[in-house]
């Protein structure tokens, strides 16, 4: 067994004991993944530290893009994604989709994740991938409005999310949120647009469904 293989299945002693060896770290297989990469594809953290602790380079994407930080932001891998942040990521890597570690978080539903990336690294909140969506997009239209998508609403709007853009076509997670039924994420995007000043109340009372968000907002 190699050291991608012994990464992959959790095999900590092992780990160490091919690393005691003249072993290249940052070697990849054929799906262009280190071993660092395959830890974190089967969840080991303690194998992933001691790979860091080794110096293997968490930079690296595999043919999917992805690499340790990126793919533990997307699939909510949190005690992983906290390692690859102390070993300094570089946020301005993308996934194949163009986006940043933050906006999958918000899609798949990992709010811990979420509030992790907005407080200890500098990833840009506001950064549209190659559809077009941000974030806070991602976060009302690839969710059921549920509870666990509302507490990423709000921790993105805690976090100085910009209200005001728009997808391809122009339209704000307001109004998709509005279109779709989400009455607490309305309720969170419009009380928070009101508050920024980017939207007005008349205005807001003046858009599709007007009646439905003046009940809303008790006016």
């Amino acid at each position: 067994m190699n050291l991608i293989q012994a990464s992959e299945s959790g095999d900590l002693a092992l780990v160490r004991t091919i690393l005691a060896t003249e072993v290249n770290i940052d070697a990849v297989d054929d799906r262009g993944r280190t071993a660092v990469m395959a830890a974190t594809h089967g969840n080991h953290p303690a194998v992933v530290n001691v790979l860091i602790e080794a110096g293997a380079n968490i930079h690296i994407q595999d043919n999917m893009r992805d690499n340790p930080f990126l793919y533990a932001g997307a699939e909510g891998l949190l005690k992983i994604l906290r390692l690859t942040i102390a070993a300094g990521p570089n946020t301005k890597l993308v996934n194949r989709y163009g986006g940043s570690a933050l906006i999958p978080a918000c899609h798949h539903g990992y709010p811990d994740c979420v509030m992790e990336l907005l407080t200890t690294t500098d990833v840009n909140i506001d950064h549209v991938n190659n559809l077009g969506w941000t974030a806070l997009i991602e976060a009302v239209i690839l969710s059921d409005g549920g509870p666990v998508h509302q507490r990423i609403v709000q921790i993105l709007v805690d976090h100085g999310a910009d209200l005001s853009i728009g997808d391809i076509d122009g339209v704000t997670a307001l109004e998709h949120a509005r279109s779709r039924g989400y009455v607490e994420m309305v309720r969170i995007l419009s009380s928070s647009a009101i508050i920024a000043g980017s939207v007005s109340i008349p205005a807001l009372i003046a858009k599709p469904q007007g009646a439905y968000i003046e009940t809303l907002l008790g006016l």
